[in-house]
């Protein structure tokens, strides 16, 4: 019964998505818990006083630091991981994944015991956020299962990432539950199950093989159509023995580029009808190389803007707490923000999956673009008003809806202007110069505590005016080469 297998792979890759794709960014609910255990508190100065639920200057810095490096990770791990699925298969992928992953939880169940030696603390949670590429990626091929699904699959699946940092919720709630007893060493004494569990559906349940690249993917999820520009059918096309074999030998001819085929009928049509959708984007880079595309200011531009909103994400993550402290000046406050932030984050993954099709569906990439700048901005300037926990609040829900929608923008930018033959390639380089980038939220953390006594402000009018001036240049750029390209094409309908 091949399609209930199908089925079973799709359940198993949800679940561990949900347990271990994107848990590093759960780092808001699970700091208090750091704190509380004593992570990082030998760097406080003698005579501060460890029992207290509030990090000195010094450890705070020093979590928020291990998030940075983290966050960082996961990110350039997009490009190495994209490699090793298109060289090795998802079964490779996933068992590097898990056995990563195995190896975050023993760092942080002999983290007291190693502190002396290693950074255990650190290494573990770096672990964490290598292991979240390899066991998430792996699993984009599975939308081929039900070609006709794909779409649904797809949102399945990142919807068990986005919900993913809803488990350090989870075990916030519980630690404070069991009177702080439930210590980080016995929680990943029980979440080495979740490892042990991607190995088993490995070996056991999952292909071995990969019969999509990440290209074909976007491909199916962008223009309905599959590698040879078809319409894609019900019939799962991932099958075991002979003729999934058939099948990986035919992937390697996806790998070639399309300009090698002559494209369908249906595919011009589909072609055509995304470029009007999309204001003229859709197919303007690819015919070229990806070493073309990854030279034009398409990319680099877009890279400038995708970095900047990076940094303000993962900065707002590390920095919630204190940030909220400051703008409102109330502890009490503070706290019941953070809480709202940890619970919306998740579901705003979710939540805004509907709402993020639509908008892609029905705008032009270009207004997709000023879209996502205009939103930036918009948090960003929430996050310098002071004494109203009601505009924070707001920043906070905008926040949990936006976050999902940067990742699907930069990726639906790619897939659109560099085309699916060079997805996997330029889309990972962008993801991992991006995360080499939000390094830098280290320094603005820096600031803040040394030359801005905690005051958020001066960090968010930073980020702001750079996302400004990013977007800006992408903004206009786009705007002078479809304005370019629309007299070209008049001026070769007119010589016809």
């Amino acid at each position: 019964m091949p399609h209930l297998r199908h089925v079973i792979q799709i359940i198993c890759a949800c679940i561990w998505c949900l347990l271990a794709s994107g848990i590093i960014f759960g780092f808001a609910a699970l700091k208090p818990v750091l704190v509380q255990e004593g992570v990082y508190a030998d760097v406080c100065p003698t005579g501060y006083n460890s029992n207290i639920d509030e990090p000195c200057q010094q450890q705070d810095m020093k979590l928020n630091s291990m998030f940075t490096v983290s966050s960082a990770l996961t990110n350039m791990m997009a490009l190495p991981v994209g490699w090793i699925l298109d060289k090795k298969g998802p079964r490779v992928c996933g068992l590097i994944g898990s056995f990563i992953l195995f190896a975050g939880c023993l760092m942080f169940i002999n983290g007291n015991s190693l502190k002396s030696y290693v950074d255990s603390y650190l290494i573990g949670y770096v672990a964490l956020a290598i292991a979240g590429p390899f066991v998430f990626i792996s699993c984009f091929q599975l939308a081929n299962c039900f070609p006709k699904r794909s779409g649904s699959i797809l949102a399945l699946l990142t919807g068990s990432f986005d919900s993913s940092s809803a488990l350090f919720l989870v075990y916030r709630l519980t630690y404070k539950k069991s009177q702080n007893t439930f210590s980080l060493s016995k929680f990943f004494k029980l979440y080495m199950l979740v490892p042990c569990f991607i190995f088993i559906c490995q070996i056991m349940i999952m292909p071995h093989t990969s019969y999509k690249t990440l290209g074909t993917v976007a491909k199916l999820g962008v223009e309905e159509l599959d590698e040879n520009g078809n319409i894609i059918s019900d019939e799962p096309v991932i099958n075991s023995g002979q003729e999934g074999r058939e099948n990986d030998h035919n992937s390697r001819n996806e790998e070639e580029p399309l300009l090698t085929r002559r494209k369908s009928n249906l595919e011009i049509a589909a072609e055509s009808g995304l470029k009007q959708s999309t204001g003229g984007i859709f197919g303007i880079l690819h015919e070229n190389t990806a070493l073309e595309q990854i030279s034009s200011p398409w990319f680099y531009l877009m890279l400038l803007y995708a970095g900047i909103i990076m940094v303000r994400i993962n900065y707002f993550i590390a920095t919630i707490r204190a940030q909220e402290e400051y703008l409102l000046d109330d502890k009490e406050k503070s706290i019941a923000l953070n809480h709202i932030f940890d619970i919306l984050l998740p579901i705003g993954g979710v939540g805004a999956v509907p709402f993020i099709g639509m908008i892609l569906d029905n705008m032009k990439t270009l207004n997709v673009i000023k879209l996502l700048g205009y939103i930036s901005v918009l948090v960003g300037g929430l996050g310098i008003i002071t004494h109203s926990f009601t505009f924070n609040l707001v920043g906070i829900i905008l926040f949990a809806l936006y976050r999902p929608f940067y990742y699907t923008v930069v990726s639906d930018y790619c897939s659109k202007v560099f085309g699916f033959t060079t997805f996997g390639t330029v889309y990972g380089l962008l993801t991992c110069l991006c995360g080499i980038f939000s390094i830098s939220q280290n320094l603005l953390d820096k600031w803040t505590h040394e030359h801005f006594n905690m005051d958020p402000r001066p960090v968010n009018i930073f980020i702001v005016g750079m996302t400004i001036i990013f977007g800006l240049a992408l903004e206009k750029y786009m705007q002078y080469q479809l304005k370019r390209r629309t007299t070209e094409e008049a001026s070769r309908e007119s010589e016809e």
